[in-house]
């Protein structure tokens, strides 16, 4: 099986810590600090590795920031190719706060990438041999909202498989061009119909409406607590949430998409990649700050939806 792909147009370094509590205008002391390579693509090849697979991570990066990336990718052993960028990468922060349970998370827009720079990212991917690629994230300012069409011919022209994971504009052009597999939140998916879909129905409906057009042929849509569906031509099924603390929703949405398309690649049929997928975001949510998940986790939560399948 061929390394799986992965693009990243707005990756962070991802920085985590505790505190008692989070005031205004007085310090925070925060405690368990921790620094991790982050943003969507990014996050799938850490738990496309995790998990036993291959991956080749793809990404813009600039200044110093950019520069410490490298370094906490050089750290985990990821594989990658970086495409430099003139502005420096995005720090996120990610404050879980002891007193009341909740986090904080604080995530910038990201730096304003130049046509030059994301054309370069297309000319690389022209490069590459693969079998399925990973886009996934938000565009950062710069890169046009159909950048995951681009994507999508370069892809179609190596008869490769485009997985998607993004929101807003470039997830509806991304629905009306074509995919593989793409998996939006039912938030995300409300945006694009512009309506609420308030109960079960009415988000497999809309599944179903999107699948018809035949453009993609996996939708995934992800219900946080509600757990999960999948639409293809031939099956609709839902999945509950797996009941685990959670610690952290931080990358449980990009561990989903990491091991259903590792599931995939590997010749799972839908079904049974989509409950890996659902294992792996539930894993994921074990774990605290920008930590993701672990196999072993991954593996236990998996056999608990063996009954629903």
């Amino acid at each position: 099986m061929k390394p799986i792909v992965t693009l990243t147009l707005n990756p962070a370094v991802d920085a985590s810590s505790e505190a008692d509590t989070v005031h205004s205008v007085r310090k925070v002391r925060t405690t368990n600090e921790r620094f991790d390579p982050g943003g969507g693509g990014i996050n799938a090849s850490r738990v496309i590795r995790e998990l036993g697979g291959r991956s080749f991570a793809v990404f813009l990066a600039g200044g110093d920031s950019g520069n410490v990336l490298d370094g906490l990718l050089d750290e985990v052993g990821m594989i990658y190719h970086r495409v430099h960028t003139q502005d420096a990468t995005r720090v996120s922060h990610v404050v879980f706060e002891r007193e009341s349970g909740l986090e904080f998370r604080f995530t910038p827009t990201g730096p304003t990438i130049r046509e030059s720079e994301w054309r370069a990212a297309l000319e690389f991917l022209e490069l590459l041999d693969f079998e399925y690629l990973i886009a996934s994230g938000s565009l950062p300012p710069g890169v046009p909202k159909s950048f995951y069409v681009h994507v999508h011919e370069i892809v179609e022209r190596k008869s490769a498989k485009l997985v998607v994971d993004t929101s807003g504009e470039p997830l509806k052009a991304v629905l009306e061009q074509g995919a593989h597999l793409v998996k939006p939140s039912v938030g995300e998916l409300e945006s694009v119909f512009g309506r609420s879909l308030r109960d079960d129905s009415e988000v497999e409906n809309a599944a179903r409406e999107v699948v018809a057009r035949g453009r993609v042929e996996i939708l995934t849509v992800t219900l946080g607590r509600d757990g999960a569906v999948l639409c293809t031509p031939d099956l609709m099924r839902r999945l509950p949430s797996p009941d685990v603390p959670v610690k952290s929703a931080v990358g449980a949405g990009d561990s989903f998409i990491a091991s259903m398309t590792l599931s995939l690649a590997r010749g799972k049929a839908p079904l049974d990649a989509f409950a890996d997928g659902v294992a792996a975001g539930a894993a994921t949510a074990l774990t605290e700050g920008t930590e993701l998940c672990h196999r072993e986790d991954v593996e236990w939560i998996r056999k608990e939806l063996d009954p629903y399948l």
